[in-house]
């Protein structure tokens, strides 16, 4: 579960959307054309002159007009590949699922206070270390029956019925539910919600993609992932934003290990999405987890200068967020679901890991 941030950085970006054709220039074919025949009246001695400053001249003209019947067939291309589809509304809302009394619950379950993130990095001995292995692997196992569930028709809240049963029955707790009043047992954000999707009566639609993001707490301890899914069949344009998206995680979670700096994660995935055009949302971060849901550090996921090393026994997430568009978001007056402020859609995946000497540990597997 992603957390927000209004921490001041200093940044260089270039935002690229992936929405816009680009129209790169030539000097070969594309600016050729035919000369044209223009009326004009020569002084002696200077015809041959003239006519190649017209020559050249309708060259350009041709140019031009090439260059911008290339851009208009691009940017036909692309309202065909990425279709808009109609925006994200909010659908009804049931009352949150009860949790056993004798499922051990975190600290917060019960106010709708939303905790402050502790300052304390979470390094664990080896039993926290175990704990912490079984957490993040429920977690996994609830995450990949909740894809299973993703199928036109199906609502968000089937899947958070579901995900909120296979939790308790595993004695551990829902995470999300009643974090700073959080209503259900996990995130679902379809579309162009960032992060943060509220589970309800919608039904997923063919074409739609899906995050859904777990985190369970089992014997004390939070283990925290998500993935986008697909649901039906979903264009090529998601399906690579997907692809990226969980590419770009990898390439985080390689720039890990003892003695590492933090910055590296967002400089390694910046690099790679800048290389599709897409943007990397900055308002949501990674963090510390273990026995407590949020602390430090703080993961940024594009380009920074965060200072501080990882150390061994560390556990934290990453979980970027991608769009195709603009990374400005807006939030519903449920103070929750986060979408994207052009529409554009947006992916995120997060694992959360162990630092170890040699690299860093995937512990949300199964």
């Amino acid at each position: 579960m992603a957390l927000t941030t209004s921490f001041s950085h200093t940044s260089i970006l270039k935002h690229c959307s992936g929405f816009n054709g680009q129209v790169s220039s030539s000097n070969s074919s594309s600016l050729m054309g035919s000369p044209v025949t223009i009326l004009h009246y020569m002084l002696p001695g200077n015809q041959s002159h003239c006519r190649k400053q017209f020559v050249v001249y309708s060259r350009k003209l041709a140019g031009l007009e090439e260059a911008m019947k290339i851009k208009r067939e691009r940017e036909l291309q692309v309202v065909t590949k990425v279709k808009r589809r109609p925006p994200l509304r909010r659908g009804r809302v049931s009352p949150h699922l009860p949790v056993p009394d004798q499922i051990p619950r975190p600290p917060y379950a019960g106010s709708n206070i939303l905790p402050e993130i502790a300052s304390e990095h979470q390094i664990h001995d080896s039993e926290g270390i175990a704990h912490m292995r079984a957490a993040c692997e429920l977690a996994a196992r609830v995450l990949k029956y909740a894809g299973t569930l993703v199928r036109p028709s199906v609502t968000t809240n089937e899947i958070d019925k579901a995900v909120h049963q296979m939790i308790i029955d595993a004695g551990a707790y829902p995470s999300p539910l009643g974090y700073g009043g959080f209503p259900k047992s996990v995130c679902t954000s379809v579309n162009e919600c960032m992060c943060h999707g509220i589970p309800d009566s919608r039904q997923l639609q063919n074409g739609d993609i899906i995050n859904i993001d777990v985190t369970v707490y089992l014997n004390g301890y939070h283990g925290d992932t998500s993935k986008t899914f697909c649901c039906g069949e979903v264009g090529d344009e998601l399906k690579n934003l997907i692809k990226v998206n969980e590419e770009c995680l990898e390439k985080g979670i390689a720039a890990c290990k003892d003695g590492a700096t933090f910055r590296k994660i967002g400089k390694r995935i910046s690099e790679h999405a800048e290389k599709y055009g897409y943007g990397v949302v900055e308002r949501f971060v990674g963090h510390g987890v273990g026995k407590v849901f949020h602390s430090e550090p703080i993961i940024f996921h594009h380009r920074n200068d965060k200072s501080g090393c990882m150390v061994e026994g560390q556990t934290f997430t990453i979980e970027p967020i991608l769009t195709l568009g603009g990374i400005d978001s807006i939030t519903w007056p449920d103070n929750w679901t986060t979408l994207t402020a052009d529409g554009s859609p947006s992916a995120q995946c997060e694992h959360t890991i162990l630092i170890t000497r040699a690299g860093a540990e995937i512990l949300t597997t199964c």
